[in-house]
């Protein structure tokens, strides 16, 4: 059974052109919106929504991971790159944290719909990181 994360080093070969990866990445990221606000309601049953927040988000970003690296980049997915991935969710991570706790703490605006309304801002940013850390530097650039 062949190991899903690869230690080889990964081709330099063009994946797709970028209009390409942007489409996939906004359906990925759909996808890893909807999983993780999934998973958020479901542990907010059983715990305070930052620690529902920081645990949905871990678990969607690695199944991101996997996505983007299959059908936005069309790469295989490596260690080095798996390891380095959450540095593509650091900002996102952050802005939506705060966000989600100026939403319910300050704003009073309530719990539920507080991590899609704190997400907006991040997404560009995640997109641009995300190339930079998935694609070799040339393709990147």
């Amino acid at each position: 059974m062949p190991n899903a994360l690869s230690t080889a080093p990964t081709t330099t070969k063009p994946t797709r052109p970028i209009a390409g990866q942007i489409i996939t990445f906004a359906a990925v990221g759909v996808v890893n919106t909807a999983t993780y606000y999934g998973l958020y309601l479901l542990f907010l049953r059983y715990l305070p929504y930052l620690a529902a927040h920081v645990i949905a988000f871990v678990l969607s970003m690695i199944g991101s991971f996997f996505l983007n690296a299959r059908f936005t980049y069309r790469i295989r997915p490596t260690w080095r790159k798996f390891l380095l991935f959450p540095l593509t969710n650091a900002t996102n991570f952050v802005i939506t944290t705060v966000g989600v706790y100026v939403i319910v703490d300050m704003l009073h605006m309530g719990s539920h719909l507080a991590p899609l309304l704190a997400s907006a801002a991040a997404i560009p940013v995640t997109f641009v990181v995300s190339r930079w850390v998935m694609l070799p530097k040339a393709e990147a650039a």
